[in-house]
């Protein structure tokens, strides 16, 4: 599924994505039959990610609610030249679904996956973002929000799903 990751941003601003609907009414005797959603908003450091550079990442979900920011955090911080605007990156990477806590795709034990002109990519707007400043031989945690994914779905995608990255910095090539 490396199509996932080839298909334009979707561009939303026009777009009135619905929001988490449904709260839950009290039954009769005052109180809910169903299990409230978290509220505590996630953070970088809720997510746990297991694993060396090079090597399929482990990544628990926490029970969060996800935000509605991209979230970057490094994992390893790498060594060698770094992702700038017009740059080329070769990653490899895994995706986790936050709703279903599913690994959706992954480069790990095939291709990496070169992000030519990074800025103004043909990757989600979370990649375009998220990627600069990864270095190579560093690890970096994206937590992506629908806005700056896939929005109301496509490829495969949950419409409105939060996407969990993990992905490493092979190699980058600067601009031409």
């Amino acid at each position: 599924m490396r199509n996932v990751l080839l298909i334009a941003s979707v561009a939303l601003a026009a777009t009135g994505l619905a929001g988490c609907a449904g709260s839950a009414q009290p039954s009769a005797g005052g109180s809910s039959s169903t299990a409230a959603a978290p509220t505590n908003p996630c953070k970088a450091d809720d997510f746990k990610v297991t694993g060396d550079f090079g090597s399929a990442p482990k990544v628990e979900i926490p029970n969060c609610k996800p935000t509605s920011e991209l979230i970057i955090k490094d994992l390893v911080v790498g060594t060698g030249a770094e992702v700038k605007a017009g740059t080329t990156a070769t990653v490899d990477y895994q995706l986790t679904t936050f709703s279903d806590k599913k690994i959706l795709d992954t480069s790990f034990g095939k291709k990496p996956f070169d992000v030519e002109n990074v800025g103004q990519a043909q990757v989600i707007d979370g990649w375009n973002e998220g990627i600069v400043g990864l270095k190579e031989k560093g690890r970096r945690l994206l937590i992506v929000p629908p806005e700056k994914g896939y929005g109301p779905g496509g490829q495969g995608i949950k419409a409105n799903e939060t996407l969990v990255f993990v992905i490493d910095g092979v190699k980058v090539t600067p601009a031409a």
